[in-house]
């Protein structure tokens, strides 16, 4: 049994008292202006990443400092920002005692840069240094995680924002940040070691109790009245789903998963993301100065929490109506699936807790439930519960087809599931055509959904399709989509 943390940030409870006083940390930065002129060769912008133990304050005094891993001694690690068109040469180090890659989530990159140990390359030893080179096509909101025993890795603080900056951005105030997690931690503000647990496996994975925005526990989001705040919202949990309410205000989705959409207010009033997700909103501070408005995480009925406040400060407003500029984001360079002439297939996933499924494939032979558990597993593709990341392909298809991919979720429980260097169209759900059309790299799939998407295969490898509720991966729910 895991202790319920004593500080008042526990996720869990109906309502949530966050104290402390500590302001939210914003990742303010500055707009960019145009990029590398058509026919010159892309900016090659170096960082360096070191993967390594730390010790970081996320929920703050009076408790200790939690020992985390994470990238250059900070959770989440350094927000990488560069401009659509550039290219990155990034330098990752391992100072962990295992092994490790990393996968830029979203990105369309080479299928060598990818960051999928055994599959794309080979994971990175304690000690060694393996260099990713790759150009961004795709402007948006991205982010860096582990793909090698990442329900442990991400779990414990391994991930960072990567940010895609549009050569010509839309007006606003400030673009800030908020990179969402949760934890599970002990009353000491430890973290629990439970890891890869049957019951997180073959459940709806490893849910924490304790929220983080930025790697702290928030209390307020300073903000001034009058201004316009692009606010990229980035959910690294492991399987947490967030569902925002933003009370006294309207946010409007400008953005999913990176990817432009046409602006609109979110279904309900509320923002979900689930796991690897990303919104980008456009938020309006329309509050009078010294107002204070919560931001509510009601996705779970019945566990709803007070996340922040959106505090006002006493300034003035910056003006008395909002600003009269457009928030529509230009697309990107992605090739249109020509649905007609589609090739079409039917992905499957099945197993866990009152699942009905009988029996799968695992290595080779076939095992009943029982016997899949007793291994770990309890999550099937296509009949099969993959082990590791090399497998036979579920499909595979020629470059430059167009593909139509019906996901069905057989399952008691949701799933986001993400492709790999790929971008596609979710186009419907459950036989409904989609209203936005919108182009993603993760669609959440919630209990017995089918949805049907669409892309063109234009990335050529090997691409991991996968659960990323990461102890459901970890638990078979992945498998590889050949392209060729």
């Amino acid at each position: 049994m895991i202790s319920k943390p004593a500080f008042a940030s526990a996720v869990g409870r109906r309502s949530v008292m966050l104290g402390g006083g500590a302001a939210v940390a914003l990742y303010a930065l500055r707009l960019p202006g145009t990029g590398h002129a058509a026919g010159t060769s892309p900016a090659v912008r170096a960082y360096s990443l070191v993967a390594e133990r730390g010790r970081v304050p996320l929920v703050g005094a009076p408790y200790p400092e939690t020992d985390v891993w994470c990238y250059g001694g900070r959770v989440p690690g350094p927000e990488l920002r560069v401009r659509q068109g550039d290219r990155l040469r990034i330098a990752v180090e391992n100072q962990l005692d295992e092994e490790t890659t990393v996968h830029w989530h979203g990105l369309r990159v080479p299928n060598a840069m990818d960051g999928v140990p055994h599959l794309t390359q080979a994971p990175i030893a304690p000690g060694e240094t393996f260099t990713y080179e790759f150009d961004v096509p795709d402007a948006g909101t991205f982010w860096y995680h582990p793909h090698q025993r990442s329900f442990e890795q991400v779990g414990r603080g391994l991930y960072g924002a990567l940010i895609i900056e549009e050569p010509e951005p839309i007006p606003v105030d400030r673009d800030v940040t908020w990179v969402l997690d949760d934890w599970r931690l002990l009353e000491t503000a430890a973290i629990s070691d439970d890891f890869g647990n049957l019951h997180d496996v073959s459940h709806a994975g490893r849910v924490g109790n304790t929220a983080t925005v930025n790697g702290r526990v928030p209390d307020r989001f300073a903000v001034r009245a009058g201004e316009r705040i692009r606010l990229r919202l980035v959910n690294a949990a492991n399987a947490r789903i967030f569902g925002l309410a933003f009370e006294g205000h309207a946010p409007m989705v400008i953005a999913l998963d990176g990817q432009p959409v046409a602006p609109h207010a979110p279904e309900g009033g509320r923002v979900v993301l689930g796991p690897a997700m990303r919104i980008d909103l456009i938020l309006d501070m329309t509050g009078r100065p010294g107002g204070r408005f919560r931001v509510i995480d009601g996705f779970y009925e019945g566990l709803e929490y007070r996340l922040l406040d959106i505090a006002y400060t006493d300034a003035p407003p910056l003006r008395e109506t909002p600003l009269d500029a457009p928030v529509r984001l230009s697309a990107n360079p992605l090739a249109e699936p020509d649905l007609a002439a589609a090739e079409r297939h039917e992905i499957l996933f099945g197993g866990g807790m009152m699942g009905g499924m009988m029996s799968s494939m695992m290595d080779g032979r076939h095992m009943d439930m029982r016997e899949m558990m007793r291994h770990g597993m309890a999550w099937t593709v296509n009949g099969v519960a993959a082990t590791g990341h090399v497998h036979e392909p579920l499909i595979t298809l020629a470059r430059g087809r167009s593909c139509i991919l019906t996901l069905r979720n057989e399952t008691a429980w949701w799933h986001p599931i993400h492709l790999h260097g790929h971008a596609f169209r979710v186009i419907t759900r459950d036989g409904a055509p989609t209203r936005y059309r919108e182009w993603q790299d993760t669609v959440l799939l919630s209990p017995r959904e089918t949805a049907e998407i669409a892309f063109v295969a234009d990335n050529p490898g090997d691409w991991m399709l996968h659960c990323h509720i990461l102890e459901h991966q970890a638990g078979g729910m992945m498998g590889v989509v050949r392209i060729a």
